[in-house]
């Protein structure tokens, strides 16, 4: 199966030169992505808000991939501050409560210092939604 590249349609993609997403036969791997709205290219102020918005993005992804956040088995999260993730918790296990895929956070700075929050995902498509099958 040929390689997939996935944008997102953020003009970050392009100006750094890599793809939202990029699916390897079953595998969709998600580049880290931050909490801005690539519709309107705003950001809000707010961690646990850039983390919903984050994950909104990444969701976003997994569709165009024929997959989806139940299919995560791997996701990294990544913080200027590592004492603001607790704030993320919530909204974490909101989107991951019961896929509960292999996580590490890690404290490190972000390219904007309005980014608070970028999170990876790597997923494997399950069976159905490679051949359709409901």
């Amino acid at each position: 199966m040929p390689r997939q590249l996935i944008s997102s349609g953020s003009p970050f993609e392009e100006q750094i030169g890599y793809s939202r997403a990029v699916v390897q036969d079953d595998w969709v791997f998600v580049s880290g992505t931050t909490g801005f709205d690539y519709t309107t290219m705003t950001i809000s102020t707010k961690i646990e808000e850039q983390a919903r918005q984050c994950l909104e993005n990444i969701s976003a992804a997994l569709l165009s991939a024929g997959s989806s956040l139940a299919d995560v088995v791997r996701v990294h999260y990544i913080l200027p501050n590592g004492e603001d993730f607790e704030r993320c918790w919530p909204v974490l296990r909101e989107y991951f409560g019961t896929v509960r895929p292999a996580a590490t956070m890690l404290s490190a700075k972000l390219l904007d210092p309005r980014m608070l929050i970028e999170i990876e995902v790597t997923a494997l498509r399950q069976r159905s939604a490679r051949h359709g099958v409901a």
